[in-house]
């Protein structure tokens, strides 16, 4: 999928957005009705992040020049940060507007919101459908067609609750329909300044563990150690991983880095690599080698050590 084609599918949705969401504040404010305002800010919040996807996806295509040495492929992820925080900042109003139309509800047209919650159903079923077709391993796509599929759930819970104020009369429903849509707003906002967090504070990608990829790379032949290793996403699927590897002495490093270079890419998918590879410290008098580093990060991985000859370098 090339980047102009991805570009498309998500102006087209952001067109679709913006437009029904202009539509759908002239009738939320004509039927009073917070169901109907509340989706609208959800709508925005979509924007929003098709907005941040597509310039992200501009500034991200820049190649690394001076102090930016990765580029700017971390632009995504602060978009992505600051759509999660405007999700959970919108959430926390629609709570207390919601809350307070439960003790004192008004008139609500339910008509008009049912008809405009099913105009926002097919509006969403095309604009989610555009941005699914994108590719979903950016985080800021992916945000973005979260977004747009909670919000055509909180367009089925506004259509239920605009057929219950017109057949019933129960004005209440309309809040409830809109704490509901909180609620969504709530999850996912939280899910995307969790996962954009993780970025940031250069954790391991999600379901990738440190300390297993030490194992395996400790278990391979002719390796002996393996420390000083770090894994972390430079943006939202472009894993990174560094590490020293100390191998016996006898081996050819250059063969044992391609082979973990394998390892690592065939079984987790780690491209950007950075190794070093060096051979073994001897034993002395029977005693333990000497460490090859005095103060090494996080955990060491080791592997047999007795086929390391006294007196090898």
């Amino acid at each position: 999928m090339s980047a102009d084609a991805d570009r498309r599918y998500l102006t087209g949705a952001l067109v679709l957005i913006v437009g029904f969401m202009t539509i759908e504040v002239v009738v939320g404010v004509l039927a009073q009705s917070l169901a109907l305002i509340s989706d609208a800010g959800h709508m925005l919040t979509d924007a929003m992040a098709l907005v941040f996807a597509l310039v992200a996806m501009r500034i991200a295509a820049r190649p690394a020049r001076g102090g930016f040495t990765y580029g700017l492929r971390r632009a995504e992820i602060v978009s992505a940060q600051v759509n999660g925080l405007t999700l959970l900042l919108l959430a926390l109003y629609f709570v207390y507007e919601g809350i307070h139309r439960l003790i004192q509800p008004p008139e609500v047209e339910g008509l008009y919101v049912a008809v405009t919650g099913v105009a926002g159903i097919a509006v969403n079923i095309v604009a989610t459908w555009l941005v699914s077709k994108a590719n979903r391993s950016s985080l800021n796509v992916e945000g973005a067609f979260q977004h747009l599929l909670n919000d055509l759930f909180a367009f089925i819970g506004t259509t239920a609750a605009g057929l219950v104020v017109w057949l019933t009369g129960w004005a209440r429903a309309d809040a409830i329909s809109a704490l509901l849509v909180a609620a969504l707003m709530v999850k996912a906002g939280w899910g995307l300044v969790r996962d954009s967090g993780r970025v940031f504070m250069e954790a391991a990608p999600a379901g990738l563990d440190p300390d297993e990829v030490g194992a395996r790379t400790a278990a391979l032949e002719h390796v002996v150690e393996v420390h000083d290793l770090h894994i972390w996403e430079v943006t939202s699927g472009y894993p990174a991983l560094s590490a020293h590897i100390l191998v016996r002495p006898e081996a050819v490093c250059h063969d044992v880095r391609a082979d973990v270079e394998h390892m690592l890419h065939d079984q987790y998918g780690i491209e950007h690599l950075t190794l070093q590879v060096d051979h073994a410290p001897a034993k002395r008098n029977d005693a333990e080698p000497r460490p090859h580093c005095p103060d090494p990060h996080g955990r060491t991985h080791t592997a047999d050590l007795s086929g390391i000859a006294p007196g090898t370098a």
